[in-house]
């Protein structure tokens, strides 16, 4: 069986995520803002990941885009599906992507499947759409990933359809609480997303058929900070290792860890996590490291437009910090060794979605390393940035020589 996963506000850092881990042949993008997983649904540990709000199962596909003869399939294959769901009051939901039905012709649609699965003696509600699509917070809210409930989520690409059920959401809770809540935080070194933070460490790990379980596995941030990469590698069984320029930040990151340790119950021991003050230009880690992830020095943090000659200075001063960084790694680490580092990226007052680049981007093979490309995802579009925000991250994946 093959999955369905609905993409986050950036779909190509979703598509390349999983790329990453189940290769470019297993992935057909369906649409903008889907993509088709040849990998069975229950297979997919979806709590990892930061790209995807929706997992579903594939439980059919259709080889028309016409809506009325999908609506003839849904009420014919309805009753049937119902029967096998345990007994009690059902919950439906829907969710289309792609088609020119409006909320109308969708809620008729949910009222006629209600109205042929109660004749087949089942007592179900229908969930209201407020839009095409249910979020995250009405599918949780609503309880239709339980045994009790069924979101149909319906798209169509070129001349198919699709229809999955779904059987995850992206816990938006559970990333307020680590963000939020944590003991320790400083906006003045970043505030890395935790959905990013777990973007990253999926991009540096790499395929999971080649080492499926993370246990004994250490991922590295050098520029820890207060660790919130190492909290998302942590909860996924990795080992974290962080070092920073700063002693606050080490205190701030074991003091963050010990709390997740405790909030999460992962009755890991007081050591579970390395930790270490250092400057990543010119120390010395121990070893072993199997993986480098994190957000790198960012250069100063402009809420507005800078000068001409502030952002090149910081431009200079970011590029040389981050090229010292890789070169006194790369003798410490054996070739293979898989990174995905968060580098600054500006944007540009002459394009939308344009951005200035750090000059080390074009010399990586110079650096000792080589640059790992996407099919599902361009070099350009692994950029995460909100609108309002002039200091971007492009993601760069890159590969020891």
């Amino acid at each position: 069986m093959k999955s369905l996963l609905i993409l986050g506000r950036q779909p190509a850092l979703g598509l390349a995520e999983l790329e990453s881990l189940y290769g470019a042949p297993a992935l057909v993008s369906l649409g903008d803002q889907a993509v088709i997983v040849d990998v069975e649904a229950s297979t997919i540990p979806f709590y990892r990941l930061g790209g995807a709000t929706k997992l579903c199962s594939v439980i059919h596909e259709l080889d028309t885009t016409d809506w009325r003869k999908i609506e003839k399939f849904l009420m014919q294959a309805a009753p049937k599906h119902a029967e096998q769901l345990p007994e009690g009051k059902l919950t439906l939901g829907l969710s289309v992507q792609g088609f020119t039905v409006n909320i109308r012709q969708l809620e008729a649609t949910g009222l006629n499947l209600k109205k042929v699965i109660r004749r087949s003696g089942r007592s179900v509600r229908l969930v209201p759409n407020k839009e095409l699509e249910l979020n995250t917070a009405q599918v949780h809210h609503n309880k239709l990933t339980s045994p009790m409930g069924w979101e149909l989520v319906i798209i169509t690409d070129g001349d198919r359809t699709v229809i999955g059920q779904t059987v995850a959401v992206q816990d938006i809770a559970s990333y307020t609480y680590r963000d939020r809540e944590r003991p320790k935080r400083d906006a003045r070194v970043g505030m890395l997303p935790p959905k990013l933070a777990q973007i990253l460490v999926n991009l540096a790990v790499g395929p999971l058929a080649e080492v499926p379980e993370p246990a004994g596995q250490v991922i590295l941030d050098p520029f820890c900070g207060t660790g919130v990469l190492l909290q998302e590698a942590a909860l996924m069984g990795y080992t974290p290792y962080g070092t920073d320029l700063e002693q606050r930040m080490i205190d701030y990151s074991a003091t963050n860890l010990d709390w997740l340790n405790q909030q999460y119950r992962l009755d890991l021991p007081a050591d579970f996590a390395r930790l270490a003050k250092g400057d990543a230009t010119n120390l010395v880690w121990e070893q072993p490291v199997h993986y480098v992830a994190g957000e790198t020095y960012l250069g100063k943090p402009f809420t507005s437009a800078p000068a001409a000659e502030a952002l090149a200075q910081t431009v200079a001063d970011c590029n040389l910090i981050i090229k010292k960084f890789l070169r006194n790694i790369a003798g410490q680490i054996p070739s293979g060794t898989r990174f995905c580092l968060a580098i600054p990226a500006w944007a540009t007052p002459n394009g939308q979605n344009k951005f200035k680049l750090l000059p080390l981007v074009d010399q990586i093979s110079d650096l000792g390393y080589n640059r790992v490309s996407f099919e599902h995802a361009g070099d350009d579009e692994l950029i995460y940035f909100r609108p309002d925000q002039y200091v971007a991250r492009q993601l760069l994946v890159i590969i020891k020589q």
